[in-house]
């Protein structure tokens, strides 16, 4: 928990101190990728930022601060956890509370497309770019590129995402894309979770940039093992909007992480916001899920 000292300190900080911020960047301690294992387990939280704050019933369930980072930093106490995938507020605020020494983590870069916006598809890059990701000490970049044929909002944000590939390879730094293929469908944005579908988002995006070499993919979990097989990159699953019972969510995980090409998983609002509240059984049962997997 964080106590009401600790929270007060934080928010005197932020305001009469903002160069602490850059001065724990700096003393971050950090860890290679993988550490002693071959799999990657990350917890993400950079829903806030797209304004989508939604858990179950509750629609401002990640609206609340303080209660997010305590979730945050209960599934960081777990030592099966290797990092974080968030947004530089929220990034910055773990740094604070000394949350992230040696843990992986991955700045979210695009952000730009609010859910329920007009322009939700053209999803501009208003969070860390390539050249803070470096500079920070980060150890990759993730980018969201949601897929409308019929909405010219695609295209910017494909060329944008290409572009941060790009960057980020060249400093030797993993991007991961995260391809979703979408359709409108009565005005509202509809995933589409079919075969062929996800096979062709994921060809679509393991193709960006001019190097491959360091492209990660965060993918649904796919209804067959075709979708796993249409690449070479590693991947990690994604969990998705939670369906109200953790327990059928990891049995679905199960079967695909066994795939060779699959390393892992990031798993958000899932672990974060059970039903039971219970934040540490959540991550405890999820890492023990990626524990059995064999070597």
């Amino acid at each position: 928990m964080i106590t009401d000292q600790r929270w007060a300190d934080l928010l005197r900080t932020r305001a009469t101190d903002p160069g602490v911020i850059g001065r724990a960047y700096a003393a971050r301690r950090r860890r290679n990728l993988f550490a002693d294992k071959d799999t990657l387990f990350l917890v993400a939280a950079d829903h806030p930022a797209r304004g989508a704050l939604g858990v179950g019933a509750d629609p401002l369930a990640m609206a609340d601060r303080r209660g997010l980072l305590e979730r945050l930093l209960v599934a960081l106490a777990n030592p099966e956890v290797d990092g974080v995938l968030g947004t530089p507020d929220v990034i910055e605020e773990l740094l604070l509370l000394d949350g992230l020494h040696e843990r992986v983590v991955i700045g979210s870069m695009n952000r730009g497309g609010l859910a329920g916006a007009c322009w939700e598809i053209d999803d501009r890059f208003t969070g860390y770019d390539a050249q803070s990701i470096v500079d920070y000490g980060l150890d990759g970049g993730k980018m969201l590129l949601r897929l409308v044929d019929d909405d010219p909002g695609t295209i910017p944000t494909l060329e944008a995402c290409a572009n941060a590939v790009s960057q980020l390879a060249g400093h030797g730094l993993m991007a991961m894309v995260e391809p979703l293929p979408y359709q409108r469908l009565d005005g509202k944005l509809v995933l589409q979770q079919d075969t062929a579908a996800l096979s062709r988002a994921v060809t679509i995006a393991a193709g960006l940039g001019v190097t491959s070499a360091y492209t990660w993919l965060k993918l649904p979990v796919p209804p067959s093992a075709a979708v796993l097989d249409a690449t070479t990159l590693p991947i990690l699953l994604l969990g998705g909007v939670p369906s109200g019972n953790p327990d059928t969510d990891l049995e679905k995980w199960g079967p695909p992480l066994r795939h060779p090409a699959v390393r892992g998983l990031v798993v958000g609002r899932t672990l974060l916001y059970p039903p039971d509240n219970d934040v540490a059984t959540a991550v405890a049962k999820a890492a023990q899920l990626l524990k059995e997997i064999p070597a």
